[in-house]
Formats: C-alpha cells, structure tokens, sequence
C-alpha cells in the first residue's frame, strides 16, 4: 500500500517585517528579498510532505499584484497543490499588513517545483496526497 499525507499537515506559514535593509530606492520589498522568503517557505512545505531533504525544480509563476512597503509585515502561506513520484508542487499566497492601520492586501503569488532527494542526492518518491 503507497503512503499518503493530507494535505493540511504541510502547510506552512512565515512572518517577516520588511527592514530597511529589504527595501529598494523607493522603500519597496526587493523581489529578490521575496523570492528568497518564498523559496524558503515552499521548501519547509515540501520537506515536511516528504520527510526528506528537497532542491528546487522550478518558480513557474510570481505574480506581483502591489508593492510591499517598508514597515510592512508579510505573511507567507505555503501548500502543497499537487504530487507526483518524487516532485511537489507548492502555491504561496503572500500578505502584506500595514502595522499602523490594520489593512492587509495580498501582493503576490507564486507557483513552485521541488524534488526530494535520497541520502545519495537522488529524486526518491514521495508520499501521495490523502485528501
């Protein structure tokens, strides 16, 4: 019988103030800072389905849909969409809250590929999807 994992035990959520040392020339999140944070956010996803060690296959999409400001806290929200024998496939929603107003908007989306990898750095299979 081939094991499966729902899909709400690998979810994962990250927090992140926006510093000045994130933000660009117009006190704006760098897209690099956030690819950074969402690349992270998709891998802890992806280790926790598969209890492995994972590399990353592809960022298929980024959506950038409004700017993060400086001050601003993000919130990052990983899960898994889809699996196949050794790949994942994780969606990241991320939020922006303006501390001093209370306001959150979704800024960005993205769409990621990781692998897991044996103890030889090889793909090895992963559990299915329960739910």
């Amino acid at each position: 019988m081939e094991y499966t994992k729902p899909r709400s035990e690998s979810v994962v959520e990250m927090v992140e103030l926006v510093l000045p040392n994130d933000v660009n020339l117009l006190n704006n999140l760098k897209g690099g800072r956030l690819m950074h944070w969402i690349d992270i956010a998709a891998a802890l996803t992806a280790s926790k389905h598969s209890n492995r060690i994972v590399a990353t296959v592809s960022m298929d999409t980024l959506d950038f849909k409004h700017p993060v400001k400086l001050g601003e806290m993000v919130k990052l929200r990983a899960e898994l969409i889809s699996v196949g024998k050794t790949s994942m496939n994780i969606k990241v929603t991320v939020w922006a809250e303006n501390l001093q107003t209370g306001n959150r908007i979704m800024t960005n989306e993205a769409s990621l590929v990781f692998v897991a990898l044996d103890e030889n750095e090889r793909p090895t299979r992963v559990p299915r999807l329960s739910d």
